[in-house]
């Protein structure tokens, strides 16, 4: 029978054939991620279907900027300007009034810590950077002597430290850079009590973290360089229960605090943190008297008690005679009994 005479919805079996090897042709010609490489895993093929559809989406998250950025410009022009009371963040720094005041933290004790300590100051240092950059009155820093192992932590673990804007970190000493007459050493073991702030001086925090291992020794550096040396008004404000030796970035934040409100005392207990227990002096002041007072009137009631109980306590002299009496019949009673005195005839 020819193929001529077969129904049309009916093929022969090597028409099947034919299209199969087509569609096998058409397969092997199709690109393949794979192709020129070796097979990959389920994760690549993963990665790489995310990737695509990440460049497909590309246009798309651009839009989506575009229109976030309109309406944020949209809500900005609705709100009212900014409020009176100076939230706004671009208000606040319109605010900032620098100060003339030089605070200078020295890094010559480098060869007097250990690496842990001087981690501990690198820490500090930056405190006291972001600090003054956020004060109201931000003073003109200074970090001199600067070398050694505090630089090599700083370059290895804060290498954006070069870029540090408003401060003056040099490896000279702060003698050659100030002269010696506006020069005041903050140190703890000084006699002198600072009472104000001179703007037109320049204050020295000693750089050194050293758990009161080396006392006195930037009280005796400011003595050997002939510098003037005062310590903060610490003991006239507050009473605490440890030492008295603050960190390098307490010191500094209590002076940028000063600056601001001119109050010692709202600067201290602003700055100092609680592990210290500092309270007024005032109120440490007043606690012990209120302690006698109340010791005093407990002592009194003790008294007043304790003689209300011997009072009631105190025999009737009768009643005292009869108890002797008994004792002593109960006593001799007990001797004869053992053998030592014989009852009498």
């Amino acid at each position: 029978m020819s193929s001529e005479m077969l129904p049309s919805g009916m093929e022969t079996p090597s028409v099947e054939r034919n299209e199969d090897f087509n569609e096998d042709q058409e397969e092997k010609q199709k690109p393949r991620l794979d192709e020129g490489t070796e097979p990959i895993s389920k994760r690549q093929m993963k990665k790489l279907v995310k990737q695509r559809q990440w460049e497909e989406q590309r246009e798309l998250r651009k839009q989506k900027r575009k229109e976030k950025r309109k309406r944020k410009k949209l809500e900005r022009q609705c709100q009212p300007e900014s409020s009176s009371d100076g939230s706004d963040r671009k208000r606040i720094r319109r605010q900032v009034v620098s100060s003339t005041l030089r605070l200078v933290i020295d890094c010559s004790f480098d060869d007097l810590m250990v690496l842990k300590d001087i981690k501990k100051l690198h820490k500090q240092i930056q405190r006291c950077y972001a600090e003054n950059r956020r004060a109201l009155h931000p003073v003109q820093f200074y970090l001199t002597s600067h070398g050694g192992q505090l630089k090599k932590n700083m370059d290895e673990n804060d290498k954006g430290w070069v870029n540090w804007k408003d401060i003056h970190i040099k490896p000279e000493h702060y003698s050659e850079l100030i002269k010696k007459e506006d020069l005041i050493y903050l140190t703890s073991d000084s006699p002198n009590v600072l009472k104000e702030l001179d703007e037109s001086k320049a204050y020295v925090i000693g750089g050194l973290v050293d758990h009161n291992h080396h006392k006195g020794c930037t009280y005796r550096q400011a003595a050997d360089h002939g510098i003037d040396h005062a310590q903060l008004p610490l003991g006239s404000f507050v009473k605490m229960n440890s030492r008295k030796v603050l960190a390098v970035n307490h010191v500094f934040e209590i002076i940028l605090g000063y600056l601001e409100t001119r109050d010692w005392q709202e600067a201290f207990f602003t700055i100092l943190p609680q592990r210290k227990g500092a309270v007024p002096t005032n109120r440490a002041c007043d606690n012990p008297s209120r302690d006698k007072q109340s010791a005093r009137a407990e002592g009194a009631s003790d008294g007043e008690s304790s003689d209300e109980e011997h009072s009631r306590s105190r025999p009737d002299p009768a009643q005292q005679d009869r108890q002797d009496k008994q004792h002593h019949a109960t006593a001799k009673g007990a001797l004869c009994h053992a053998g030592v005195v014989r009852p009498a005839a």
